[in-house]
C-alpha cells in the first residue's frame, strides 16, 4: 500500500509526521490497518488537486482549443505511472490480454502503443497528446524521453509537460488510455472513459478505489484494433460509470483549501487571517498548440461531389517502415469507394528526401516572417526547388493559406469561421491536399470557385478559394535565358493523371 506502510510513516516505532493528511475515510481505515501507530495523527482534508479540476471543468471547450481540437475531433491522451509493470514499464502483468510471439516486449509496449495509434488514427480526426509521470522524465531524463517520444510527436503527439498541463488534458480528453496511475483515476472520476493498457491488479490493495477502477474499465487488447475500441469505450460510455470511484476520490470536494490552511494554521499555533478567504490558483489556459505532423504523410481522397466541389480527405501520418494505410479502414466509406492517394510533406521534414517526390510540400509561417519572404515569394521558389511535387502550400494561419500550382495558379484557401465566430481548427494543408485531388482528377481551377467543401470524419469545412493577383516576374540570372528557364520547368513537371480509381 503505497504511502501507508509503516516504512513510510514510522521512524523507530513512532509517527514521522505531525499530521498525516488523507482526501477520504477509505484512506484512514486502510491506514488503521497497514499502520495503527500512525493512525492518530490522520486528518481528513479533501484534494486540492482535484478541487482545481473540478473548478476548472466549464473550461474544457477552451482547453480543447488551446490544444488544437476541433469540432468532430478526439482527443485521446495516454498515461503512464512509472512503476516496473506500467504502462510505460511494459506492462505485461495484468494486461488485457498476455503478448504473445508476435506481440511487443516488456520495454517496447508504450512506443508500440503511440506508433499503433499514429497508424490508425486519423490524423484529422484524433489528436493525442501523453502524461507521463514526472519520475519518468527526471529519472532519464528530458532528453532520454523525448527521444523515446520522438517518432510519435513528428506523427502529431503532444508531449504534455510533467508538471503543468496534464489536468487541463484530461479535462479536455475524449478517452485516456492508462494504467493504476492517479491520472487515470482523476480521468475516470470526471468521467472520462477509461482504457486500461496496462494494470498490475496483484501490485495493488484490492479495498483501494484504484484497484476498483481495474474492475470496472475495460482493457486494451493488443490483438485488435485500438480505433475500434477507442471509439467502442468513447460511444458505450455512461457518465455516472465511476460515479462511485468519484465518490471516493474526496470527502470534501471543493474544500481542501479551507481545511489544509486551517491544518498549517493550527500546526503553528496562529490563527487564520480572516480578511482573506483560503483559496487555490485556477488552472491555466495552455498556449495554444495546434497539431503539427512533421512525419510524411499519405491522404487518401474521395470525390463526394463535382457540382458543388465537396471531398473527403483522410490523412496518416506515416513512420519508420510502416505500411500505406488501407482505404478499407475508413469506416465512413461505402465498399467499393474510389480513393485519390498521395503524400504530403512539412518542408521541416526529417526525412528530406521524401521532399523530392512528395505530391503537395507545406511550409508554416507567419505571412510577413521576413527569412522566407511573402506566401507568393516561397512558393514560386518552392515549385523550382520541388521539380517533382504538383502543389504548394504556405499556411500562415490557424485557418487559410496561399497555394500555388504547377501550372502556376496561385490562390488563397480561407476556411470559415464556426458558428461562434472562432477560426476552423482544421490544418489548412488538408485543404491543399483536397484542391491537389481535385485538380489532379482533370477539374479546372475555375470549377471549384468560389468554394469548395472538405470533410475531415464527421466534421464539414467551407473552403472559400480565393484567386490571388500574380506578382511580377522575377528577373533570369545574369547569362540566362527566360525562355530556358521555363522550357525546363516545364519538363520537370509532373503528368497529369486521374487518381480517382479504386
Amino acid at each position: 500500500m503505497f504511502g501507508l506502510a509503516p516504512d513510510w510513516l514510522l521512524e523507530d516505532g513512532r509517527p514521522l509526521a505531525t499530521a498525516t493528511v488523507l482526501s477520504h475515510p477509505e484512506q484512514l481505515d486502510r491506514l488503521r490497518s497497514a499502520c495503527p501507530e500512525a493512525a492518530p495523527t490522520a486528518v481528513l482534508a479533501g484534494d486540492p488537486c482535484y478541487d482545481r479540476i473540478l473548478a476548472a471543468l466549464p473550461q474544457r471547450d477552451r482547453f480543447r482549443r488551446a490544444l488544437g481540437v476541433g469540432p468532430g475531433q478526439r482527443l485521446i491522451v495516454v498515461s503512464s505511472t512509472w512503476a516496473s509493470r506500467s504502462l510505460f514499464g511494459g506492462g505485461r502483468a495484468g494486461g488485457a490480454d498476455e503478448p504473445g510471439a508476435d506481440e511487443p516486449g516488456a520495454a517496447d509496449l508504450l512506443p508500440w502503443l503511440l506508433s499503433r495509434l499514429a497508424a490508425e488514427l486519423p490524423a484529422d480526426e484524433y489528436r493525442t497528446a501523453a502524461v507521463l509521470h514526472p519520475n519518468i522524465w527526471y529519472g532519464h531524463g528530458p532528453g532520454q524521453v523525448q527521444a523515446w517520444l520522438d517518432s510519435a510527436r513528428r506523427a502529431g503527439l503532444e508531449a504534455i509537460p510533467p508538471l503543468d498541463g496534464w489536468r487541463q488534458a484530461l479535462i479536455a480528453a475524449d478517452c485516456v488510455l492508462g494504467d493504476h496511475s492517479s491520472v487515470t483515476y482523476y480521468a475516470a472520476s470526471i468521467g472520462v472513459p477509461v482504457v486500461l493498457g496496462a494494470f498490475p491488479q496483484e501490485d495493488l490493495d484490492p479495498r483501494s478505489p484504484v484497484a476498483a477502477l481495474g474492475r470496472t474499465a475495460p482493457r486494451l487488447l493488443r490483438r485488435g484494433s485500438l480505433r475500434a475500441q477507442i471509439d467502442q469505450a468513447i460511444d458505450a460510455h455512461h457518465p455516472d460509470r465511476y460515479k462511485a470511484l468519484a465518490e471516493q476520490t474526496s470527502s470534501s470536494p471543493g474544500e481542501s483549501a479551507v481545511l489544509l490552511r486551517r491544518l498549517f494554521y493550527g500546526l503553528m499555533g496562529i490563527p487564520e487571517p480572516e480578511a482573506h478567504p483560503a483559496l487555490l490558483d485556477p488552472l491555466p489556459l495552455p498556449p495554444y498548440t495546434p497539431t503539427r505532423v512533421t512525419a510524411p504523410i499519405r491522404v487518401l481522397v474521395r470525390q463526394l461531389s463535382a457540382d458543388p466541389p465537396e471531398l473527403a480527405v483522410t490523412r496518416y501520418a506515416v513512420v519508420g517502415d510502416a505500411p500505406d494505410p488501407d482505404p478499407a479502414r475508413d469506416p465512413a466509406a461505402p465498399v467499393g469507394t474510389a480513393y485519390a492517394a498521395h503524400t504530403a510533406a512539412d518542408e521541416e521534414t526529417r526525412e528530406t528526401g521524401r521532399l523530392r517526390v512528395a505530391d503537395v510540400v507545406v511550409r508554416r509561417a507567419a505571412e510577413d516572417d521576413a527569412r522566407l519572404g511573402p506566401p507568393t515569394a516561397w512558393a514560386s521558389e518552392a515549385l523550382d526547388r520541388y521539380p517533382y511535387c504538383g502543389l504548394v502550400a504556405y499556411v500562415d494561419g490557424p485557418d487559410r493559406c496561399v497555394v500555388r500550382t504547377r501550372e502556376g495558379d496561385l490562390v488563397r484557401l480561407s476556411a470559415a469561421t464556426d458558428p461562434d465566430g472562432r477560426p476552423d481548427l482544421c490544418d489548412p494543408a488538408v485543404y491543399a491536399s483536397a484542391l491537389h485531388a481535385w485538380l489532379t482528377d482533370g477539374h479546372t481551377l475555375d470549377a471549384a470557385l468560389p468554394a469548395i467543401t472538405v470533410r475531415t470524419g464527421t466534421a464539414a469545412h467551407h473552403v472559400t478559394v480565393e484567386p490571388l493577383p500574380q506578382p511580377p516576374p522575377t528577373p533570369p540570372p545574369a547569362g540566362s535565358h527566360a525562355s530556358d528557364s521555363a522550357s525546363s520547368t516545364r519538363s520537370r513537371s509532373a503528368p497529369t493523371r486521374s487518381p480517382f480509381s479504386s
